[in-house]
């Protein structure tokens, strides 16, 4: 899409409350117009792509920062520790009665999702999402990028992304070399914190035998988790 087309997607997503899609949308038509402004010679059509630049540059800060003071407003609703080698605490028991029809967007900030392990459970955080929440649109992905040869990451991203795709679900994939926390946050109002993030599943022994691809039956690593709601982050 041409900075025009990206940047009236980016106003219309934004005014109908889906501003995590928005502002990756803003953040796109930025980087392409300020492309076309460095090469017009116009001066007063070059005046004009800096002050809409400029105007859009200060929505895409507003949506950040709103997102930011709305996690630090939020309040503890719901507790869970996670005890060592425990059951019981699939995706779904943990954190599914939160994912209902009015999350739109979700923002999941992940910092290691590059071992094959770690991919499958991103899978099945998306298989889980997209059937709990049938009005979503939006998946932001934050996490680090694997700098290895012959990484899985690239390829299983792609494959998520044409799969989501498919069912007209929008993921984006941010890559971060600073990325410390892990929480999910719900456009609904609602800030999952899990100390270990997605991964807090131990390992099977085997592909055959119980817990194996039923994770509310795999043992489990110690974490807590904490839910918090936010009633300025519901759209």
């Amino acid at each position: 899409m041409s900075a025009v087309e990206l940047l009236q997607k980016a106003v219309r997503l934004d005014t109908s409350g889906r501003m995590l899609e928005a502002l990756k949308l803003y953040q796109s038509g930025i980087d392409e117009l300020l492309k076309i402004c460095k090469i017009e010679e116009d001066a007063a059509k070059k005046l004009r792509y800096q002050d809409k630049l400029k105007e859009y540059m200060t929505r895409a800060e507003q949506i950040k920062e709103l997102y930011k003071s709305q996690i630090s407003k939020g309040q503890i609703v719901d507790k869970r520790h996670i005890i060592e080698n425990s059951t019981g605490n699939s995706y779904e028991s943990v954190f599914g009665k939160y994912l209902k029809d009015d999350v739109t967007e979700i923002s999941l900030d992940e910092p290691y999702i590059r071992e094959h392990y770690q991919l499958v459970n991103l899978v099945k955080f998306c298989e889980l999402v997209v059937l709990k929440c049938r009005n979503l649109r939006y998946i932001h992905v934050t996490t680090s990028k694997d700098a290895r040869d012959n990484s899985d990451q690239t390829k299983a991203f792609a494959s998520l992304v044409k799969s989501l795709k498919s069912r007209a679900i929008t993921m984006n994939i941010e890559f971060s070399d600073h990325i410390h926390d892990r929480q999910i946050i719900l456009n609904n109002g609602y800030v999952i914190k899990i100390g270990r993030g997605l991964n807090y599943f131990k390992p099977t022994a085997s592909r055959f035998e119980l817990g194996c691809f039923d994770y509310e039956m795999r043992e489990c690593k110690e974490t807590n988790v904490d839910v918090f709601f936010c009633p300025e982050n519901k759209n």
